[in-house]
């Protein structure tokens, strides 16, 4: 039996319907493209809005990964919420209980284990460049995967009809996968998005699988949500990221644990 994705859609559409899994969705148009490698520009509140709707509530997966190895892991809000009963995959049909806290106000959540994983680093908040290379291992589909992507620009991800809530995010443009089928990242929810040092940039949380476009929290809402948890994080490199390598790096952090599946069991 297939499991319902747990992934929010977002379509930049100027406000009209689209043919999708969800009741609606929309948004403004994008803005005119500044030149690869400039900086992106800070977060604001004119920055386009993209609406997105959650998915109906029920049993479903999505990814997390450590950033604490006593056992402290982040993952996007709407993989967890609600969830009776949470866990984090450690090798087929086997997991450990994890404990779903929700970072108000944001789309990220925060699972606590007893015991953890390796943790992974922390992207400074600065140095941001539209176009730079970005990566996001996970397990799309429920099964071991990976995105690369370019960072293009900045939106406001504006989330449901009641207790409506909005943030910024990141905007990337897909450039690869694997494996390389069409159709939607479904299970990548909670990923990190890696720079080429190995770094988290932010939490992905948001996909527009028509025009291949992935939405990710900031480095902003990233500390934000380390801080509520009480977790410093590195700032250290971590293992080089390249087109040459992502594949094999995504393989080491989802062997090690640093990257696992996380599964909600029960609504």
């Amino acid at each position: 039996m297939s499991r319902p994705p747990l992934w929010l859609i977002a379509v930049a559409a100027a406000g009209l319907p689209a043919l999708l899994a969800v009741p609606w969705v929309g948004g403004a148009p994008e803005p005119p493209r500044a030149p690869l490698g400039q900086p992106l520009a800070p977060a604001s509140l004119f920055d386009p809005a993209i609406w997105v709707t959650t998915p109906p509530p029920g049993p479903g997966a999505g990814t997390a990964f450590s950033v604490d190895s006593r056992g402290v892991w982040l993952t996007a809000r709407h993989v967890v919420e609600g969830c009776a009963r949470t866990v984090i995959v450690t090798a087929p049909g086997h997991g450990v209980a994890a404990k779903a806290v929700i970072t108000p106000g944001r789309e990220t959540a925060v699972l606590l284990t007893q015991g953890g994983a390796p943790a992974l680093p922390i992207a400074p908040l600065e140095g941001l460049r539209r176009g730079q290379a970005t990566f996001e291992p996970g397990f799309p589909g429920a099964r071991p995967g990976e995105a690369a992507a370019e960072l293009r620009r900045r939106a406001n991800l504006v989330v449901g009809w009641r207790g409506l809530r909005a943030q910024p995010v990141l905007v990337f443009v897909e450039t690869g996968r694997w494996p390389s089928v069409r159709g939607s990242l479904a299970g990548l929810s909670g990923a990190p998005v890696l720079d080429v040092e190995g770094r988290v940039l932010g939490v992905t949380v948001a996909e527009n699988p028509r025009r291949r476009r992935l939405y990710a929290t900031t480095p902003a809402s990233l500390r934000a949500a380390l801080t509520g948890a009480r977790v410093a994080g590195s700032t250290a490199a971590g293992e080089a990221v390249t087109p040459a390598t992502w594949r094999a790096v995504s393989d080491e952090l989802r062997d090690r644990l640093s990257v696992a599946e996380v599964e909600c069991l029960a609504r």
